[in-house]
């Protein structure tokens, strides 16, 4: 591998310790509760603090990095979401955890964005969605230490042992990146003042060219948050009564898929550009039946096999959403291409935010299926008004 696909691994680094804090409450949801002295609705409150801090720390990291360049801005956001691991690991109360929570969202912030932005900078249009599959298929390796590595390890140190391990986490990524990235220095944008960077962003988010990705992303990524990241937990040890172990093992699966789905999106992609679209879609709506079958099969007394199945062919058909990283890469020159993808990345959880508030009030009247069902209705919602929105020119 050249030096190009080393650094952009680095990077990615990144996004791997992103996924793996997010998605650690999933298979310590029960203890962080007792631990805290929280509801479930009361930690999806807390929980979903991570991805709002997220979505309002997007502006700022989008113009750094078309600013200061990619190696800096990942650098400083490792080291805060380094400070937020600990923070997390040593909270005693909901707003000691409601603080670490803030801290590692603006932390994570661009741990997607950094290696995307660094590979849409420096390939052609024509590879990138190829890459960006890459990307997140590494990135989504966190989740395999948030599901049974981490089960077995609140089981036997507790739920901090996990935000410590991800904080040791984050500084190896630093030291990556510090080694491995080369980049040259970002161009002088002395006419360019703060405030006029930060308006582009907030333009772009509702331009024609980006409006229809930015809507199906608002779903597409609080879909993986909530259902790998929260309620999956949760659903498979109270509903189907799985020990927190096993229920990590099913989780796995879903978690495969997670991995492998967005590579297989990146070649789709790349093979069927004239139906990218199409296939975006399908593969949304695919993701939104299959939470929806699992809560019927909950009602209906499915075993945890159909359980296992559904989590896999969500965890596939979400994938897809890398296509959304390809379509705002094609609608903007190289040079704004941190900013237009930051507007878009602020649509993904900004959208996780609102819909894992929404899952938690959810929760409180109808159980976890309704928490779960959510983020169905959320998917073929955006879905529709997705196809009714006009591709780029």
């Amino acid at each position: 591998m050249d030096l190009l696909g080393l650094s952009v691994l680095a990077l990615a680094l990144g996004h791997v310790f992103s996924n793996a804090v997010r998605t650690l409450p999933a298979m310590a949801a029960d203890v962080l509760q007792r631990d805290l002295g929280v509801t479930a609705d009361g930690l999806a409150a807390l929980t979903g603090a991570f991805p709002a801090a997220f979505a309002l720390a997007m502006l700022p990291v989008g113009v750094a990095l078309d600013r200061y360049g990619v190696k800096p801005t990942a650098l400083a956001l490792l080291a805060i979401a380094a400070v937020g691991a600990v923070l997390g690991a040593a909270a005693g109360g909901p707003w000691s955890m409601l603080l670490g929570q803030v801290v590692l969202g603006i932390g994570c912030s661009g741990m997607l964005m950094c290696p995307v932005t660094y590979a849409a900078k420096n390939l052609p249009p024509q590879k990138f969605g190829l890459w960006g599959g890459v990307i997140q298929a590494f990135g989504n390796t966190g989740m395999l230490l948030s599901a049974s590595p981490l089960a077995l390890l609140v089981e036997h140190a507790g739920w901090r042992a996990g935000y410590i391990a991800c904080a040791l986490l984050a500084i190896g990524a630093a030291v990556a990146v510090s080694l491995v990235v080369r980049e040259a220095q970002a161009p002088m944008q002395a006419r360019r003042t703060l405030a006029e960077d930060l308006r582009e962003i907030l333009a772009l988010s509702v331009s024609r060219e980006l409006r229809a990705p930015i809507v199906i992303a608002f779903a597409s990524f609080a879909a993986v948050l909530g259902v790998r990241g929260l309620w999956g937990g949760p659903w498979l040890m109270e509903v189907k009564g799985l020990a927190r172990v096993p229920a990590g093992n099913v989780l796995l699966f879903c978690t495969f898929a997670l991995i492998v789905g967005p590579a297989l999106g990146g070649m789709l992609e790349r093979r069927f550009q004239p139906v990218r679209r199409a296939l975006l879609a399908a593969g949304h709506l695919g993701a939104a039946a299959a939470i929806l079958l699992m809560v019927a099969g909950g009602a209906l007394g499915w075993g945890v096999a159909a359980d296992a199945l559904l989590l896999t062919a969500f965890g596939l058909l979400i994938s897809l959403q890398v296509i959304c990283f390809a379509l705002v890469r094609a609608a903007v020159p190289p040079e704004r291409a941190g900013r237009a993808l930051s507007a878009m990345n602020m649509s993904f959880f900004g959208g996780a935010a609102v819909l894992q508030a929404a899952s938690g009030a959810a929760a409180s009247v109808g159980g976890v299926g309704a928490a779960l069902s959510v983020f169905a209705v959320a998917l073929i919602a955006c879905t529709l008004v997705f196809l009714r929105l006009p591709g780029p020119r």
